[in-house]
């Protein structure tokens, strides 16, 4: 074994783990289970943090009892060397993403900004990286899914410092959108008939400790791992029947032909090529258009179908457990970022 990889034979509270994305939407609950376990944790994090940049220093830290909180720019190579790997570091894990899913803001931080995190580790004599991608990427039609692809081939091409890259099927909160609207009455709104597409949605929770067992469990180091929550792929439909259950309200479908959505697209990606500054706006309506029609399950491109069979389960928190809890409390603390959309 390497120096650089002894650390696989030492107990958790001797490797020391930083964590970039950590105030993120998954980045909060992967320090929290790292601390958990033990780990030496340092979460990395902006001046500003959360949506919109509402957290300040004091309330980032506050959130991660137990972690060691370091303020600095992913964007800024020298900001990262310099807060992140002042000292020895075994571990990166990097839970960051782009907020918005626009083309610069993919590039900038899915791509150059993670290329960042993994060049400064690598030069600090990091052994493993576990990468937080998505499932997606298997069928790459948008921006941000070829950024994430890119970045994804530079760690598979390290003969030296392994890596894990987990490609979870959708989130609960990215499912939980139309909770509100229905609470209040409106329908649960889906595309051709709700069937279109189909996942094996994942908690956060459970999700953060998959990642957390990706540091020392041999099985998933240089692994490419799709990964979902417990339970069959339900689609769209059976979503909404399940969050009507949760409501206790007679179930409100209101179908709409995928179709519809193509024309706007199509006006959208013509202006982008005389008006570059909507190209984002364009952007967003292919994310729309993508999860409204694509399952978030393996691909097999043998037979060129998704395949829920071959989508791995993990955990035990249900989508149903989930929607049983936000008709009670609410959405409070899904926010779902700074677009819409997702």
């Amino acid at each position: 074994m390497s120096l650089r990889h002894d650390y696989r034979s030492r107990p958790p509270e001797q490797v020391r783990v930083v964590v970039f994305g950590a105030t993120g939407y998954i980045g909060r609950f992967v320090v929290k289970e790292l601390v958990d376990r033990g780990y030496q944790v340092i979460a990395f994090a902006r001046e500003r943090s959360g949506i919109g940049g509402r957290q300040s220093r004091d309330e980032v830290i506050a959130d991660f009892p137990g972690a060691e909180v370091r303020f600095g720019d992913v964007t800024d190579p020298a900001s990262i060397a310099a807060e992140a790997f002042d000292q020895p570091t075994n571990v990166v894990v990097s839970c960051l993403a782009s907020r918005t899913g626009g083309r610069k803001d993919s590039w900038a931080i899915d791509h150059a900004a993670t290329l960042n995190t993994y060049a400064q580790g690598r030069a600090a004599g990091v052994a493993h990286y576990v990468l937080l991608s998505a499932i997606c990427v298997q069928k790459p039609l948008l921006e941000f899914q070829k950024a994430k692809l890119a970045f994804e081939a530079v760690l598979q091409a390290d003969e030296e410092m392994s890596h894990s890259i987990v490609r979870p099927t959708a989130f609960f909160k990215s499912l939980g959108g139309q909770v509100e609207s229905c609470r209040k009455g409106g329908p649960y709104v889906m595309f051709g008939g709700g069937t279109l597409a189909s996942c094996k949605p994942i908690s956060e929770a459970d999700l953060a400790r998959f990642m957390a067992d990706c540091i020392h469990d041999a099985s998933k180091r240089n692994q490419v791992l799709p990964i979902g929550g417990p339970g069959p792929a339900l689609s769209a439909r059976e979503q909404g029947e399940m969050l009507f259950r949760a409501l206790n309200k007679p179930e409100r479908m209101l179908s709409v032909p995928i179709a519809l959505m193509d024309a706007p697209i199509a006006v959208l990606d013509a202006l982008a090529r005389v008006f570059p500054g909507i190209n984002d706006t364009a952007e967003f309506g292919r994310i729309g258009r993508y999860y409204a029609s694509e399952s978030m399950l393996v691909w097999d491109e043998q037979r060129q179908c998704y395949d829920a069979d071959a989508t791995p389960s993990y955990g035990t928190d249900t989508l149903e457990q989930f929607f049983e809890r936000v008709a009670r409390e609410g959405m409070a603390g899904q926010d779902l970022g700074d677009a819409a959309l997702f």
